[in-house]
């Protein structure tokens, strides 16, 4: 069976992940503010949920329509053929989201799509409206989403977070989600051979999708989604999805990536991470500060070598005293960039003005992104490329 299935992303992603689900062989019907719609069959529902590096979630598309009253949302989702999806017994939720929409109350929104769904699932299974349905089976997220009147019914199929790798068993302060990591990796020119440095690697995040992605590992190799329950998927698609994508893992790549941290249990709770995730033989991880490693104390190997990329989401200088420390940093990051011609840097940050006080010259690139709820810039500056070989 076909379905329209939708990918949501952080705003400022949609493009990226346009390119991961064409790259899985999908066609883009359309690319919106946060969300991408393609084309797929069941198989298609678990690659996306496998592959997909930058996306939050991978959703069926149900209905879309208009709504300015109460009964128009009760109208539209009780015209939706839930039985085709959810049996008997399956265990359905709602949620809901507003914007910009005259029906504005979200605990209401969600009380009457679920009594369309309850009052749907009755008739066609002829039961009373009296009799409650058992709800003990699968689960099945409904989410009900508002933007200017327009009402978009989409099922969740993958559960948490398509960032919830699985690896991340080891947190430190502030740690950068997945998917946007991956995101900042896939934006830079980095590949196998050369050096890829994160000097303000905390939980190792950066460092670990950069290698998973060189290596092809399937981003959500390691976890369980909720349409792995759902009938409309037979369990044999899964199993063969999974065994081709381990069989598609790549062991001999010319890796070499480092991650700094001046924090020796961000280095610990790094290197556990990327054992969890199989990418630990490939990277290396170092206690050391970005000045120590600039100085020459550590790393002198690394600093002296051409055409290195950092990619890094170093501290922001949020909470009060911190910033002049931060501003220091971002200096020293310049300095070390601004005597290198062959570095590349990709940095992310909340400074608006990082471009003047740390570079002293605009980035090549930039790209407003965010980074959980914090407003950032993604900064990239090019270095020389290395010769073709």
């Amino acid at each position: 069976m076909k379905y329209n299935l939708v990918a949501t992303a952080t705003f400022g992603l949609e493009a990226i992940v346009k390119r991961e689900v064409e790259k899985l062989g999908y066609k883009v019907l359309s690319t919106e503010d946060s969300r991408v719609t393609f084309l797929g069959n069941e198989e298609a529902i678990v690659r996306a949920n496998l592959w997909l590096r930058s996306a939050d979630r991978v959703f069926i598309k149900l209905a879309e329509f208009d709504a300015s009253e109460f009964e128009d949302i009760y109208q539209g989702v009780l015209a939706i053929p839930f039985e085709e999806y959810i049996p008997l017994d399956g265990n359905f939720t709602t949620d809901a989201v507003s914007v910009k929409s005259k029906l504005s109350a979200v605990p209401s929104i969600q009380s009457v799509a679920e009594k369309a769904i309850v009052h749907r699932m009755q008739s066609v299974y002829s039961l009373s409206k009296n009799e409650r349905l058992s709800k003990t089976g699968a689960s099945y997220k409904i989410r009900i989403s508002l933007h200017k009147d327009r009402v978009l019914v989409l099922m969740d199929t993958s559960g948490a977070g398509l960032h919830k790798r699985g690896y991340r068993t080891r947190n430190v302060a502030a740690p950068i989600k997945e998917t946007l990591a991956a995101a900042m990796v896939s934006l830079s020119f980095w590949k196998s051979g050369r050096l890829l440095l994160d000097p303000f690697c905390g939980s190792g995040t950066i460092a670990i999708e950069a290698a998973m992605s060189e290596m092809n590992i399937a981003p959500g190799l390691g976890r369980k989604f909720a349409s792995e329950d759902w009938h409309i998927i037979d369990s044999l698609v899964w199993k063969e999805e999974r065994s081709a994508a381990f069989a598609a893992i790549r062991h001999d790549r010319d890796i070499r990536i480092v991650g700094f941290d001046i924090d020796a249990e961000a280095i610990e709770a790094a290197r556990e991470n990327a054992i969890n995730a199989g990418v630990d033989d490939v990277i290396e991880w170092r206690k050391i500060s970005f000045e120590d490693f600039v100085g020459g104390y550590a790393g002198t190997e690394y600093a002296s070598e051409d055409f290195g990329i950092i990619i890094t989401n170093p501290p922001y200088g949020e909470r009060i005293g911190e910033k002049k420390q931060v501003d220091s940093i971002y200096r020293e990051v310049g300095s070390f960039l601004g005597t290198r011609p062959t570095w590349s840097l990709y940095l992310i940050t909340t400074d608006e003005n990082f471009e003047a006080t740390a570079m002293g010259r605009p980035a090549d690139r930039r790209r407003k992104l965010y980074n959980g709820r914090l407003k950032t810039t993604y900064y990239q500056y090019y270095g020389a490329r290395p010769p073709k070989i």
